[in-house]
């Protein structure tokens, strides 16, 4: 296809998808001629990934360009590019310490935590610092009783992350993985967070009703 039908398929104005290409986030297409070159279907791919990064990951051209690297690369395995995936949408929303002796408690009582589920997770995840991170603002905001439960949300967490994986398996090439990593873990916590609180409002009903 042309660019034309690539603009026209992915949403992306031809413009956007010749500044993709002189950043390198985007292959250039295989020439024809001086001023023509072919698409496929693996530049759709991309650009959604792209768009998916961009506009819903928030991330900056450099960083892109990282994550697209990455996937380019021949040497990086299907979980370490998922893992960098997660990363760039992984972030600590709670303000506080990290290096005060509460943070550290927390950190430590996440890492057992991650322990006795069994978890395979690096010391240096950036998720496990914005667990701690919660669970630190929680404890310091007097909520106990939400953080004794820890070991109950990861049961449920896990049951989430099971279903998350199934879909990004069922997906055909490294784009299509990281694009439902990307998307499924920023859409997929506004879902989760939206059904929570219709499971509550449920709960509700048949507790104090």
């Amino acid at each position: 296809m042309r660019i034309a039908e690539l603009s026209r398929l992915s949403g992306v104005p031809a413009p956007t998808i010749k500044y993709y290409v002189r950043e390198s986030l985007l292959p250039p297409g295989e020439r024809t001629s001086r001023n023509q070159a072919q698409y496929d279907e693996r530049h759709v791919t991309r650009l959604r990934l792209i768009r998916a990064l961009l506009e819903v990951g928030g991330l900056s051209v450099a960083a892109v360009r990282d994550v697209v690297a990455a996937l380019d690369s021949p040497e990086t395995g299907t979980h370490k590019v998922l893992g960098a995936a997660q990363q760039t949408v992984t972030a600590v929303r709670v303000g506080g310490n990290h290096d005060g002796p509460a943070h550290q408690e927390a950190v430590a009582e996440v890492r057992a935590l991650v322990e006795r589920q069994g978890w395979k997770v690096s010391e240096h995840s950036p998720a496990l610092t914005a667990a701690a991170e919660v669970l630190s603002a929680l404890r310091r905001l007097g909520q106990d009783d939400f953080a004794d439960r820890l070991d109950a949300y990861a049961r449920a967490a896990d049951a989430v992350a099971a279903t998350d994986l199934e879909i990004v398996r069922e997906r055909q090439g490294a784009d299509a993985m990281a694009e439902a990593v990307i998307l499924g873990n920023i859409l997929g916590d506004a879902l989760l967070a939206a059904l929570r609180r219709l499971a509550q409002v449920h709960r509700s009903a048949e507790l104090f009703e």
